[in-house]
């Protein structure tokens, strides 16, 4: 009897108003969740074990695929139900969800209720799909969901002007490709890089530049010397959990010999989106890029590449938002770093192997004729993403 293949999942990040991840969003690539592929996801030891200490946010039709031995597998602390209003429909559904919610779990209930079903008594949140809703966005009311314990979840959020009108209407959570819009700037985005008089700008290129042709250690320290933030920064992480042995780091000589130059650019390379001020909001953009960075990167492996065309599909994937960062073309970005020609086609045209795995980072949900397409198989994407979240995570948990 064969195998039966691993299901393709979509894992979607959640964040707060904040721009802190919260959770991660699990939904089936197609259809609806059923006990095997539940169990199939939660019955390995990494998913949770990779997103902690997130929560994690299940998307279901229905209630009738939380089996007993489903359960079992799903902390009530960990794990958050949005489960579809409709399955209200269903006799028995609004006593199902009162007995998940005694038992721990949070539930959320996804969608607009069914037209004569009221909400139910222990109603706790809700969850809204906004994708292709801008109108719906702006019709929302401030402060017009319920009265409930919450957080409320508003997933599908492709624009910030969405995004905005749903935390003014009381949502808390937020999942969608709002970060990537370059229509404006978040009311808690206080980022000097978009607004001050370029000097910052001209810095963080020279050091893109610096880096990209693997510079003396001592041609960077000198240009963070001239930058408090980025100094700071690379300060803070070199002396956080992930690499304390005890010692405190004061230089970036120190910091050099203690987490190695190999590490260290990689770091350098994400610190470009680190919050700017101490006390600053974080940057939507870096754990992004953290993400698609581990993905090309683990990609690159699978394929059989070296350890330095690793580093270099791991650049790729962090570089692949420097035009947001920057709000510049991504040309005028590559103008003198002299990047290889493979990583320019990539991060110009999505051409060539890199351009297409960086393609796959770039979908909301790749389908598995996108994978075969590209040699892929489900499980090798789904731990790849693991993997890929679970840096992402502690990068933005230690920038």
């Amino acid at each position: 009897m064969a195998a039966v293949p691993f299901p393709l999942v979509e894992i979607r990040s959640v964040a707060s108003a904040q721009n802190e991840w919260v959770a991660l969003l699990l939904r089936p690539a197609q259809g609806g969740f059923d006990d095997q592929t539940l169990r199939m996801m939660f019955g390995a030891p990494d998913l949770l074990a990779a997103v902690a200490p997130l929560d994690c946010i299940v998307l279901l039709d229905s209630p009738a695929a939380l089996t007993p031995p489903v359960l079992n597998l799903m902390p009530p602390s960990r794990v958050v139900l949005a489960i579809a209003s409709r399955s209200l429909e269903e006799e028995g559904m609004e006593r199902r969800m009162a007995e998940l919610q005694s038992n721990g779990y949070r539930v959320l209930l996804d969608g607009p209720l069914p037209a004569g079903i009221k909400p139910p008594m222990a109603l706790r949140g809700v969850s809204r799909n906004f994708s292709n809703a801008s109108g719906e966005c702006a019709s929302l009311a401030p402060a017009s969901l319920p009265a409930l314990f919450g957080p409320h979840l508003a997933r599908g959020v492709d624009t910030l002007a969405c995004m905005h009108a749903c935390e003014i209407a009381g949502f808390g959570w937020f999942s969608g490709a709002y970060a990537l819009d370059d229509a404006g700037t978040s009311p808690h985005d206080h980022d000097p890089a978009r607004h001050d008089d370029g000097t910052t700008r001209r810095r963080l290129l020279t050091m893109l530049a610096l880096l990209a042709r693997d510079a003396d250690s001592r041609e960077l320290e000198a240009q963070l010397k001239q930058d408090p933030a980025l100094s700071y920064h690379l300060l803070k992480l070199v002396n956080s959990a992930a690499f304390s042995s005890g010692t405190h780091i004061a230089s970036f000589g120190q910091a050099i010999s203690r987490i190695g130059r190999r590490q260290l650019q990689r770091w350098l390379q994400l610190l470009l989106y680190a919050r700017q001020q101490p006390d600053g909001p974080p940057n939507l953009l870096l754990p992004i890029a953290a993400r698609r960075g581990a993905v090309l990167e683990a990609l690159c492996k699978i394929d059989g590449g070296d350890r330095d065309e690793q580093d270099l599909a791991f650049m790729t994937g962090v570089f692949s938002l420097l035009d947001r960062l920057f709000r510049m073309p991504m040309a005028e970005l590559l103008d003198g770093l002299r990047l290889p020609d493979d990583v320019e086609a990539a991060l110009l045209a999505r051409e060539g192997r890199l351009g297409q795995r960086l393609r796959l980072c770039e979908m909301p949900g790749p389908n598995i004729e996108v994978l075969d397409g590209a040699g892929i198989d489900s499980l090798a994407w789904w731990q790849s993403q693991l993997n890929a979240y679970h840096w992402a995570i502690q990068v933005a948990r230690n920038v």
